[in-house]
C-alpha cells in the first residue's frame, strides 16, 4: 500500500501517454444515449440500476412496469430492461411534443427514474434542464422562466403542488409526476382532472402504445455531437443561476476522458483500483449536479457498471451494507461526516478513542512512507486488524475507488482514508467543463493535489491574473485555463457572461484556441500534477458542493442600519457564515431606543449579548428569502472595520476575502465549532 505523496516515479505525462493509447468499446460514442445503448448491447443481462423498496411509491411499480423491491432491500434492472424503459419513455415524450431541441425541466432527488427520464429525453432529441428539488418558489419560477421548457417532470405531489402554484406565468404544455399520487391529497384529483398532467407510468404506457423500434433507433442515430444535450444551472456571481449549455460532444468527451483515467487499462497492476463492468456504484450526490450525473451515472453506465441509489444521506450506513459498493463519488463534506462517524463510534471509551487516534496516525504514516520500516509495518498490521478492517466492513467491505470533487479535500483526511485502505482520489472540475478537468490516477495518487489534467484536454496558466495573496508554490502558478472537446460552448441566453468566461488565443505552436477561464488559482508542479490554491472569483464553494454568490447576501445584510460591513464566509465549509462589523455610529441611537447601556470600547460592544441577539434576528429577517444553502448559519461581530489601510479592502473598496479569512481564521473556526 505505501505510495508516493508527490515524488513518485509515475508522472502526469506518463499517465497521459498511457491513457491516450488506451482502447475500449466504451470509448467513442457520439451521444450519451448511444453510450448507454452500446453498453446494453455488451452487457444485456447485467444489472444496470438497483433501487430500494419502501422509499418511494413509484408509478412505474404501481403500473406494473417494474416489480416492487422488497421493503428495505434492493432490486435490480438489467441493461436490457433499462434500455426498454428509456426507449418507451422517449416514445411517450415524443407524443407530448418533445423533439429535437425542445427542453424538459427535471425536478427530483437522486433516484433511478431521474436517469431514466434524462436518457429518454435525450433519446427523443430533447434537452434536459436541471432544477434542484429544494428550490424555493421564486427560484423555481426563475429557472423555468429562463429555460422555457415544453414540459416539466416532478418527483411527487408536493413538487406538483409547488409547480401548480406558479404555473400561471409559464408556458408549460405538460407535467409528468414520477411517483403515484395518494388519494385525498388534492394532487391525485388534479392529475385525474387535467389531461396535461400524467404519471411516469402513464407516460410509459403512451410510449408503449406508440412504440416503433426503428423510429427510436433513428432518433438516437440522428443526434449530432454538437447538439445540445442539457442545460445545467449553477450559481452566478450575482446570485441568479446561469444555465451552462453542454452538448453531446461535451459529455461523451468527458466520459471518455474519465474512463481513460479510471478504466481497465491493460498495463495497470492488478492491485490498482479501476472502473469496469464489475463495479458497483452507490449514488449519493444530487444528479442535478453535473459531477454525479457525469461520473456517477453516464460514466458508470458506459462502463457497464451497476448503479445503486442511496435512499438518502441518513440511510448511508444501511445502504453501504446492502449494496457493498466498489465505488462512490462524493464531496468533501461526506468524507468528513464518515470520518466523524468513525471517530464518534470510537469515543465510547477513552481506550477505544486513543486506539482510533493511534491507528489513524499509523495509517497515515504508513501510507506516506515509500519504504516503511519493519516496526511501522508491524504497527500498521495491528492497526489494520483492530481498527481499519471494521471500518472497511462498515462501508460494505469492497469500497476501493472513492472519487472526491466539488471542493478541496483536506490532505490530512485524504491520507488517513488511504491509510485505512479506503483510497480517495481527489479531482477538480467545473460545470463548464462537463465537468472533470483533472483527477488523481489510481496507480499514482499524490495527496494534496488534484492530479494531472485528463487526456484529451489542454490546460494553461495565466500568470498575470491578480489575486489576494501570493501562495507558496513549487511550480508555475496562475489562473487555470482549460481547452478541449468537453468545454461548454457557453451560457444559455447570457452572451455577455459567455464572452467574459472565455478567451481566444492564436499562436504558432497551438494555432487558434478557445479557453475557458476557470477563475481558480492553480499550481502546476514539475511532475505535471496540479495543486488548487484559491479562487479569483467571488463564488463560495461549500464542502457540500453548493455554490453561493456572497454579494447578494452581503447587500441584503447591509440594508440593516446597524450593520456597516458584512463578508460572507463558506469556502470548503458545510454552510455559510458571516463576519459583521456593526455600524458603531448608529449603535448609540439604537441603544437609547432599547434602553440599553452599551460599553464604550468596540471590542466590548461586539461581545454584548443583547446586540448579538438583535443582529442574529436581523440577519435571519434579511436573508430569510434566500435559498436554504445560501442562508447564514452563524454570525461573528468584529470590532475592526475593514479598510484599505489595514489590507482588508481593495483600492476600489471591495473586500479582500483571502486576507480577511486569514486575519480572522480563529474566529471563523469558532463559528463552525459551535454550530
Amino acid at each position: 500500500m505505501p505510495s508516493s505523496d508527490g515524488s513518485g516515479s509515475v508522472s502526469g505525462r506518463t499517465t497521459l501517454s498511457d491513457e491516450a493509447a488506451f482502447d475500449h468499446p466504451a470509448l467513442g460514442s457520439q451521444s450519451v444515449p448511444d453510450a448507454v445503448a452500446t453498453a446494453a448491447d455488451r452487457h444485456p443481462t447485467a444489472a444496470a440500476q438497483s433501487y430500494k423498496g419502501g422509499v418511494y411509491d413509484r408509478s412505474l411499480v404501481t403500473s406494473g412496469v417494474i416489480p416492487a423491491a422488497p421493503e428495505g432491500a434492493y432490486a435490480g434492472l438489467s441493461y436490457t430492461e433499462l434500455q426498454s424503459i428509456v426507449e418507451r419513455l422517449a416514445a411517450g415524450l415524443r407524443t407530448l411534443g418533445i423533439g429535437p431541441g425542445d427542453r424538459l425541466a427535471l425536478v427530483s432527488e437522486t433516484r433511478m427514474e431521474w436517469t431514466q427520464v434524462d436518457l429518454a429525453t435525450q433519446t427523443a432529441g430533447g434537452v434536459v434542464t436541471t432544477v434542484y428539488p429544494e428550490a424555493t418558489d421564486g427560484r423555481l419560477e426563475y429557472l423555468l422562466s429562463d429555460a422555457q421548457p415544453t414540459g416539466v417532470v416532478v418527483e411527487n405531489g408536493e413538487q406538483l403542488s409547488q409547480l401548480l402554484a406558479i404555473e400561471a406565468g409559464l408556458d408549460i404544455q405538460f407535467v409528468v409526476v414520477i411517483d403515484a399520487l395518494a388519494d385525498g391529497s388534492g394532487m391525485a384529483a388534479a392529475c385525474r382532472d387535467r389531461e396535461d398532467i400524467l404519471l411516469l407510468g402513464e407516460l410509459y404506457e403512451r410510449g408503449t402504445a406508440d412504440f416503433d423500434a426503428e423510429a427510436v433507433t433513428a432518433w438516437r442515430s440522428s443526434l449530432e455531437p454538437t447538439d445540445l444535450a442539457t442545460i445545467v444551472y449553477t450559481s452566478g456571481t450575482t446570485g441568479q443561476p446561469k444555465g451552462v449549455r453542454l452538448t453531446h460532444q461535451n459529455l461523451t468527451a468527458n466520459i471518455d476522458q474519465t474512463f481513460r483515467r479510471f478504466g481497465p487499462r491493460p498495463h495497470r497492476d492488478d492491485a490498482v483500483p479501476q472502473l469496469d463492468h464489475t463495479s458497483r456504484h452507490l449514488s449519493v450526490l444530487p444528479l442535478a449536479h453535473v459531477f454525479e450525473r457525469l461520473v456517477g451515472s453516464y460514466l458508470m453506465l458506459a462502463a457497464g457498471a451497476t448503479i445503486a441509489y442511496a435512499a438518502s444521506s441518513d440511510t448511508l450506513a444501511a445502504d453501504f451494507q446492502l449494496v457493498e459498493p466498489t465505488t462512490i463519488t462524493a464531496v468533501p463534506r461526506l468524507y468528513d461526516r464518515l470520518y466523524e462517524r468513525f471517530e464518534q463510534r470510537a469515543s465510547s471509551s477513552q481506550i477505544s478513542r486513543r486506539l482510533f487516534e493511534w491507528a489513524s496516525d499509523v495509517g497515515c504514516s504508513y501510507y506516506e512512507t515509500p519504504q516503511p520500516s519493519g516496526r511501522l509495518r508491524l504497527a500498521y498490521a495491528i492497526a489494520d486488524r483492530l481498527v481499519f478492517q471494521s471500518i472497511r466492513e462498515e462501508l460494505g467491505g469492497n469500497l476501493e475507488l472513492c472519487i472526491s470533487g466539488g471542493d478541496s479535500l483536506s490532505a490530512e483526511l485524504c491520507a488517513i482514508f488511504h491509510g485505512m485502505g479506503v483510497p480517495i482520489f481527489e479531482g477538480y472540475g467545473l460545470t463548464e467543463a462537463a465537468p472533470v478537468v483533472s483527477a488523481n490516477p489510481p496507480e499514482a495518487p499524490h495527496v494534496g493535489t488534484i492530479g494531472p489534467p485528463l487526456s484529451g484536454l489542454e490546460v494553461r496558466l495565466d500568470e498575470t491574473v491578480d489575486f489576494d495573496s501570493e501562495p507558496e508554490a513549487n511550480g508555475t502558478i496562475g489562473e487555470l485555463l482549460v481547452s478541449g472537446p468537453n468545454v461548454s460552448p457557453g451560457y444559455w441566453n447570457r452572451p455577455e457572461a459567455t464572452d467574459k468566461a472565455f478567451v481566444t488565443t492564436d499562436d504558432a505552436s497551438n494555432g487558434r484556441r478557445r479557453w475557458l477561464r476557470t477563475g481558480d488559482i492553480v499550481e502546476r508542479q514539475p511532475s505535471g500534477y496540479l495543486v488548487f490554491h484559491d479562487r479569483c472569483t467571488e463564488l463560495l464553494v461549500l464542502s457540500t458542493g453548493k455554490n453561493v454568490a456572497p454579494a447578494p447576501i452581503e447587500a441584503a445584510l447591509e440594508a440593516e442600519p446597524l450593520l456597516e460591513q458584512c463578508v460572507a464566509v463558506g469556502n470548503s465549509r458545510p454552510y455559510v457564515t458571516c463576519l459583521v462589523v456593526p455600524a458603531f455610529d448608529a449603535l448609540e441611537a439604537w441603544a437609547d431606543r432599547e434602553g440599553i447601556d452599551l460599553p464604550d470600547e468596540p471590542a466590548q460592544i461586539v461581545e454584548d449579548d443583547r446586540l448579538k441577539s438583535y443582529i442574529e434576528r436581523a440577519v435571519e429577517t434579511h436573508t430569510g428569502s434566500f435559498e436554504p444553502h445560501e442562508r447564514i448559519g452563524a454570525v461573528r461581530l468584529l470590532a475592526e472595520t475593514f479598510s484599505v489601510e489595514n489590507g482588508l479592502l481593495t483600492p476600489t473598496m471591495k473586500p479582500r476575502r483571502t486576507a480577511i479569512a486569514e486575519r480572522y481564521a480563529d474566529e471563523i473556526d469558532t463559528l463552525y465549532e459551535t454550530n
